[in-house]
């Protein structure tokens, strides 16, 4: 079972380094620790930081912080049946 709170903490631990707003995901790599092949994973859940962008698809850009992306992001894994 995905732990959705944790799931969430690793969003926007990878997450909050960017420099926002960001306008598109390629905005978000460089902040990631591992770039596009950094791993989130929680219970049943795992996903590379370019999976997850395949996952969710193009989001609502842009976003002017790391919450109102990371909410994006969960709602849309939740509507997609991933968590």
């Amino acid at each position: 079972m995905v732990d959705k709170d944790d799931l969430r903490e690793q969003f926007i631990e990878a997450f909050e380094g960017a420099d926002y707003p960001i306008s598109s995901p390629m905005d978000l790599v460089p902040a990631l620790p591992n770039g596009p092949s950094t791993k989130f994973e929680s219970g049943d859940f795992s996903m590379t930081a370019m999976e997850l962008n395949q996952a969710v698809g193009s989001g609502d850009f842009p976003y002017d912080d790391v919450e109102s992306f990371v909410d994006d992001v969960m709602v849309q894994l939740e509507e997609s049946g991933e968590v």
